[in-house]
């Protein structure tokens, strides 16, 4: 397993439209989350965060091909958030999501709190970003009565 992260352009929004939409299918179909699932988002959405200023892009690869995707936000005063972070059906519970978040918390070496947040029923989830150090802000949001976002960080503290 060689896993790469390729910064993305608007040139690649069609292959991370693609496997975003079949990365998030199964939740959109479990939760009937029309309004903010990236499982329902138009790739208009897609190239607009592309050319945001404060967003990276990366298709993630495993072996040279692509199988992901993740999009960090830069936000005020080294906070970085992580959204989103998605890998297709097939490779999911690989490891590649955890390998992801040590190559993005290397690539952006200064920051001193990252950010997420996913759905509380998919504990397999939860439970991911709880083993890399992420912990509940405490911070819930009600989406529909199937789902809830909970909201995770995670404080880098750095040896000067």
């Amino acid at each position: 397993m060689d896993i790469s992260l390729i910064k993305a352009g608007l040139k690649d929004a069609k292959i991370i439209y693609g496997m975003q939409i079949k990365s998030f299918m199964v939740l959109l179909e479990r939760y009937q989350d029309f309004e903010t699932s990236p499982g329902s988002e138009p790739i208009e959405k897609i190239i607009g965060r592309i050319n945001q200023l404060f967003t990276d892009y990366y298709i993630i690869k495993n072996d040279g091909v692509a199988v992901g995707g993740v999009r960090v936000v830069k936000k005020d005063n080294k906070h970085y958030r992580v959204s989103p972070i998605f890998i297709i059906p097939e490779q999911q519970g690989n490891g590649i999501a955890q390998k992801v978040f040590q190559m993005i918390e290397h690539l952006y070496s200064d920051a001193k709190v990252w950010e997420l947040d996913t759905i509380l029923q998919e504990q397999g989830n939860c439970y991911l970003y709880e083993k890399l150090g992420y912990k509940k802000t405490g911070k819930t949001e009600i989406i529909n009565n199937k789902m809830t976002l909970v909201f995770y960080e995670k404080q880098l503290t750095r040896c000067v």
